[in-house]
């Protein structure tokens, strides 16, 4: 756009949040584009057009978004920002297109939240990203990104090849790859249609927030955004007025060490990396009896650290991290 109007084209820019997968830092690294991170909050994990408007100008050649954090499992206000780019479009004459990072969420809001438009109801959003192996059903592999019209993917990113007997055309940036995980999604697809995709999701909502019943029975864990529309996942932390001898990186070290359970812990980005994280993600096979497991297993280990103590700082020394680790 920039290059037919005879305006520089070395500068460009995305913006997105710190709610992001990695991915798009990769991204931006990877091809010189400039990443406008929008910082978050210690009391707010997501992002919204207020937080947007400040970092889009003419060099912005898009904002992402995000259904579905991998933190909290929340959604950006994607409405809220397609209508801050309509406004800006209106004003500015800048078209700036928003592209929906639906990994996640792309599978469970369609079933459990269909009335919020986040999609191609949204005029900005150009296209959409989601994965098969998260919440589609599918072993790891697999991925789609859904273009809103054909004009949307740029014809210079299009490569044609007729040695295989016919002319094809290629847009990926990786190569030779099994079919095995397109077969599996088209499965599930024909398999569960619309109704059973809802059943599922609806089975492992009812889960998740039968697991954060629990855990704040059990306290004292204060559970983030449990009444917003959310990916079937439990995140906590302990209460901030709470004076314990341990913290969340000992509850999951505890909980793997006693009952060899994967309990991630984690700070949150920038400028909210003072809050740890507890994130239980409920899935299919999470069944509502180990559910109850998982937030008894976690009550035992709470117990066993109030009476032993975290880590100590030595300890914590020892743990190896980064590249290779």
């Amino acid at each position: 756009r920039r290059e037919a109007a005879g305006k520089p084209t070395d500068k460009p820019n995305l913006v997105f949040g710190g709610d992001v997968h990695v991915v798009w830092e990769k991204f931006c690294r990877y091809f010189d584009v400039e990443p406008r991170i929008v910082p978050l909050q210690p009391d707010k994990f997501t992002i919204g057009p207020e937080d947007v408007e400040p970092h889009v100008d003419e060099n912005t050649i898009g904002v992402a978004a995000v259904l579905g954090t991998t933190f909290t499992g929340h959604a950006d206000d994607i409405g809220g920002i397609n209508d801050l780019l309509l406004r800006i479009k209106e004003q500015k004459g800048l078209n700036v297109p928003l592209h929906v990072d639906a990994a996640s969420g792309g599978f469970v809001w369609p079933f459990l939240y269909p009335d919020r438009a986040w999609d191609f109801r949204l005029e900005q959003v150009r296209s959409i990203n989601v994965s098969g192996h998260k919440f589609g059903m599918v072993y790891p592999g697999i991925g789609w990104l859904v273009f809103r019209e054909k004009a949307d993917l740029a014809e210079d990113l299009v490569f044609y090849e007729n040695y295989l007997g016919k002319t094809d055309a290629t847009f990926t940036l990786n190569f030779s790859t099994g079919a095995a995980m397109v077969l599996a999604q088209y499965y599930t697809l024909i398999r569960f249609g619309h109704d059973g995709y809802r059943l599922v999701m609806e089975v492992m909502k009812r889960n998740s927030s039968f697991l954060a019943d629990r855990l704040q029975a059990i306290g004292p864990f204060e559970i983030v955004g449990g009444d917003a529309e959310q990916l079937p996942l439990v995140a906590f932390h302990l209460d901030d007025g709470a004076d314990l001898p341990y913290d969340e990186f000992d509850i999951a070290w505890q909980v793997a060490a006693e009952r060899g359970w994967m309990l991630p812990a984690y700070t949150m980005p920038p400028n909210a990396e003072d809050v740890k994280m507890l994130r239980a993600l409920v899935k299919l096979n999470l069944t509502r009896a180990l559910v109850g497991t998982l937030a008894d297993d976690i009550a035992a280990a709470c117990e066993t650290l109030a009476k032993k103590g975290g880590a100590s700082k030595h300890e914590r020394a020892k743990v190896k991290s980064g590249v290779g680790y």
